[in-house]
């Protein structure tokens, strides 16, 4: 009867040992796709903001480029250009930051769903691990060696024996699998608040490179506006040098009309030979010395306009004296002559003229007989957009205008 009762008890103790075990699965192995999935978001997200500093650093070096265009005399198009590549330098930086936050997004997706699974798989573990526990502590310490004296057979012993060892196997394996749960949902919850960190910052990033967008857009705007202004300022402006062009000439024209007019008149005591003669042709002194500014003839303009011009222009300081290339007279005095400025007008005979525009101070008056080298005046600031300058003309027959620099020395 006592021995009837060890083998219940015995019975009872196999199927408390068995069941437990026959309940519990092993922990699933960690899943190579989910790592490989992380990995390779990382390394997009990487390439991301690889591709983000390249275009910041292309930017950095427009901007320093603006920098330098605004302290230097610059092709306002120059200006546009850079605007508009930094605008689209900004508009992809913006596109990055997307594509980064669409990222992130994602990975914090997946990083909370794995979260939440090992969440999950922890309650279930631990509750098994609880579920052990008191049913060790309910059978008590003899628990396995009441199991193992009620084998009826050695061979029942060893299996019982094998049995109860991968019992053990399986609670050390379940609690193992509990403490790393618990690790790695410690991590997994780190790598989501940094997630969430970095999307705040990209989100954050994106704010400030759209209202750095909105900047540029202005920015353009204004430029083309300035530009468009400037175009037709540049246009009137071309259009009222061809008129004063005509008008010089229209004059000088008169002048040589009245000129001949009063040789061909008896007793008249005009010259009938020029001062101006074409063996002076390479070598008149300059009336100014300085850098030329424009040469004679048709010039194209940055902004692509057309300029024919009649003269050479002769860049100096404000206020340099200007002098005569030769000997003659003064045929007229204009104070104000649109584009052309203060101009002096010197006839050297038998229908030669010399012109002196863009003067600052006049110091001869109608009628004066000059010598050569004589000062005429100083150099002025007639167009702004030239700076100081002496604007010179030749026109040896009255009539047809020449290159300058063709009679004057040449510069080694």
């Amino acid at each position: 009867m006592a021995g009837r009762r060890l083998r219940l008890a015995a019975g009872a103790v196999w199927l408390g040992v068995a069941a437990p075990l026959a309940a519990q699965q092993p922990p699933p192995p960690p899943s190579a796709q989910n790592a490989q999935n992380a990995q390779n978001a990382n390394e997009k997200l990487r390439a991301q903001r690889e591709e983000l500093d390249r275009i910041r650093n292309e930017r950095a070096d427009l901007q320093k480029r603006m920098r330098e265009l605004q302290g230097t005399v610059h092709d306002l198009s120059e200006e546009r250009t850079n605007i508009e590549r930094q605008r689209d330098a900004t508009a992809r930086a913006v596109r990055s930051l997307d594509a980064q936050i669409s990222s992130l997004g994602e990975e914090e997706h997946g990083t909370t769903a794995d979260l939440v699974h090992a969440q999950d798989e922890l309650a279930i573990k631990r509750a098994a691990l609880e579920h052990r526990v008191k049913e060790i502590y309910k059978r008590g310490p003899m628990y396995s060696a009441e199991a193992l004296l009620s084998a009826q057979s050695f061979g029942e012993l060893i299996a019982r024996y094998k049995y109860l060892h991968l019992v053990a196997q399986r609670d050390r394996a379940l609690v193992l699998r509990v403490e790393t749960l618990g690790m790695l949902i410690d991590r997994q919850r780190q790598s989501l608040l940094r997630l969430r960190g970095d999307v705040e910052l990209s989100r954050q990033e994106k704010a400030e490179e759209e209202k750095r967008l909105r900047t540029l857009e202005e920015q353009r705007g204004r430029s083309l506006a300035q530009a468009q202004a400037r175009q037709k300022a540049t246009e009137q402006r071309l259009q009222q040098i061809g008129k004063d062009e005509k008008r010089l000439t229209d004059i000088v024209l008169a002048l040589e009309t009245e000129r001949r007019r009063a040789a061909g008149r008896a007793g008249s005591s005009i010259p009938t030979t020029s001062t101006l003669r074409t063996t002076d042709i390479g070598r008149l002194d300059w009336p100014v010395e300085g850098e030329i500014l424009y040469r004679f003839g048709r010039a194209v303009n940055p902004n692509n306009t057309a300029i024919r011009w009649n003269g050479v222009g002769i860049g100096a300081p404000a206020g340099t004296a200007v002098r005569a290339v030769a000997a003659g007279s003064v045929a007229e005095v204009l104070q104000s002559f649109g584009t052309y400025g203060p101009t002096v007008v010197l006839q050297h005979g038998a229908g030669a003229y010399s012109i002196y525009s863009s003067l600052g101070q006049i110091s001869v008056t109608k009628g004066a007989k000059i010598a050569k080298g004589q000062i005429l005046g100083t150099v002025g600031t007639t167009d702004p957009e030239l700076g100081p300058h002496l604007h010179f003309e030749i026109r040896p027959d009255g009539r047809q205008a020449v290159d300058p620099l063709e009679w004057l020395r040449s510069r080694k």
